[in-house]
């Protein structure tokens, strides 16, 4: 079909796909972008910010924590608060800490690390991997030993077990338990090696008692484990083999 042109032609454009648009299409968008931020904002994510308000009232707990070379104990407080209480998808997160000592040697760096962690607790999100982080931290002047033959490399590093075992309680770290095969294999280890090492005197059970009071009841002279960080590896059939989580150098 011709069209007759009776104005010049002083301009022209090229017509796009979006000029196609209609208003309700455009209106459409608009209020599935809206509904969308709605969603995202009434949704099971939970978003902390600087804003929130401490509750006057929290739930918590205290961990007692006596390294070897301390004359004095240490208290840490973690104290949690309740997100979506009452629903169905009520948690329990992080909020603050406390450490509180009667050595003031330590006190300038436990104020700013307790207000460091408090602040990141409060940001919300993902705050275990302050745990990876404290007890990665080495004493130059050398770790300790703790009850049960584990080894803490420094105070710091015990700090950041202690809030793993509370992040563990409350459901934010998941337990590295071992699972039934590993426990049977490491009990089945563990028999094999006593039973090789059993003394056929009468004195025996006595020496092994006293042997392995100290140690968490793993042998005397057994080495430190690189994977759990206890003094439980033995050598069994040439190959270097750890009592307490199985790992073994032989694979």
């Amino acid at each position: 079909m011709a069209i007759k042109i009776e104005k010049p032609i002083v301009s022209y454009g090229i017509k796009k796909p979006e000029d196609e648009e209609t208003k309700e299409q455009r209106e459409q968008a608009k209020s599935d972008k809206a509904e969308l931020t709605e969603f995202r904002r009434e949704g099971n994510v939970v978003h902390m910010t600087e804003t929130l308000e401490r509750p006057e009232e929290l739930i918590g707990s205290t961990y007692k924590v006596k390294p070897p070379v301390a004359d004095h104990a240490m208290y840490i407080t973690i104290n949690d608060i309740m997100l979506n209480e009452g629903t169905d998808q009520e948690i329990r997160r992080p909020f603050e800490i406390f450490i509180n000592s009667k050595n003031l040697d330590h006190y300038q760096w436990i104020v700013a690390l307790t207000r460091v962690i408090s602040a990141v607790f409060r940001k919300g999100g993902d705050v275990t991997f302050l745990v990876e982080e404290l007890q990665a931290v080495f004493d130059p002047r050398g770790g300790y030993w703790k009850p049960g033959g584990k080894f803490m490399p420094s105070l710091i590093a015990e700090i950041g077990e202690v809030i793993e075992k509370h992040l563990t309680k409350i459901g934010m770290i998941q337990s590295p338990e071992l699972d039934e095969h590993q426990k049977k294999l490491v009990e089945q280890k563990r028999a094999e090696y006593e039973a090789a090492q059993k003394q056929k005197d009468a004195f025996a059970k006595d020496k092994d008692e006293d042997n392995n009071s100290d140690n968490g009841g793993f042998p005397a002279g057994a080495q430190l484990c690189t994977k759990c960080n206890t003094a439980a590896v033995v050598m069994m059939d040439g190959c270097l083999t750890c009592l307490s989580c199985g790992d073994s150098k032989c694979g």
